[in-house]
């Protein structure tokens, strides 16, 4: 979309949490906006694509630029990406779920962006975090979120204790995110490794129809054996005040 101004503008797109029939997530006036667009900055072009035929009703996906962002992507390669933008181009910056930039790639291209004055609009969408903090019950006035934690044993187990002991310092939540077959470990490493009157939350599938929020101290989490949320999206909190 050319918008007749003398640059475009970089939406950042939210996508869903997860695929469902009807849409709970996603304002309709988002939706529009992303039906108007014919340039997308995508992490893959085939779930962007999913994407764009759940909204219904885009431009022909033969019809728009689909360009490549991801960990990986060079920076003289991301820096081409503004040039549509600079010939009065509208763009998307496309996450694969959740808010673009938060956990995900896309901060250098914005940064680019804003120093080349091109207008960046952040549009309204699911995050996760802020999902989890919100039905958490910690503390929402101040928070950390620290991405991924160690996958080396030693180095996981004092990544958890560093945190907990954050947490008591600062009267804070943590929170942190693992790859989905990993999120029984990382679990069950929480309920070894953190005092009993730590609390702990896990927030899987938000959003979703089998969502579900667990919000306990330690000592209860060690009464039973939980369920296994292997492979299911899940953020977790760590709060000790």
């Amino acid at each position: 979309m050319t918008n007749g101004n003398s640059t475009g503008t970089l939406y950042l797109i939210p996508n869903t949490l997860g695929k469902t029939p009807e849409n709970n997530t996603i304002p309709e006036y988002v939706l529009n906006v992303i039906r108007q667009l014919d340039v997308l900055i995508v992490e893959n072009v085939q779930t962007a694509a999913r994407y764009l035929q759940w909204i219904g009703d885009t431009i022909p996906e033969y019809e728009i630029d689909f360009l490549l962002l991801n960990k990986k992507t060079p920076v003289q390669e991301i820096a081409s990406f503004i040039k549509p933008l600079q010939n009065g181009r509208d763009a998307g910056l496309l996450s694969e779920a959740g808010c673009p930039v938060v956990a995900d790639p896309g901060s250098e291209l914005i940064k680019m962006a804003h120093d080349r004055d091109i207008r960046v609009r952040p549009l309204v969408g699911p995050s996760s975090i802020l999902l989890a903090l919100m039905g958490s019950g910690f503390n929402g006035q101040q928070f950390s979120f620290h991405g991924y934690l160690p996958i080396d044993e030693k180095k996981r187990q004092s990544a958890i204790q560093d945190l907990e002991q954050r947490s008591k310092s600062e009267g804070s939540t943590q929170i942190f995110m693992e790859a989905p077959h990993r999120n029984d470990a990382i679990r069950k490493d929480v309920i070894r490794y953190c005092a009993p009157q730590t609390r702990f939350c896990t927030a899987t599938n938000l959003t979703l129809p089998d969502e579900n929020i667990v919000s306990q101290k330690i000592s209860e989490w060690r009464k039973s054996e939980p369920d296994s949320i292997h492979k299911e999206p899940t953020i977790f909190l760590i709060y000790a005040p």
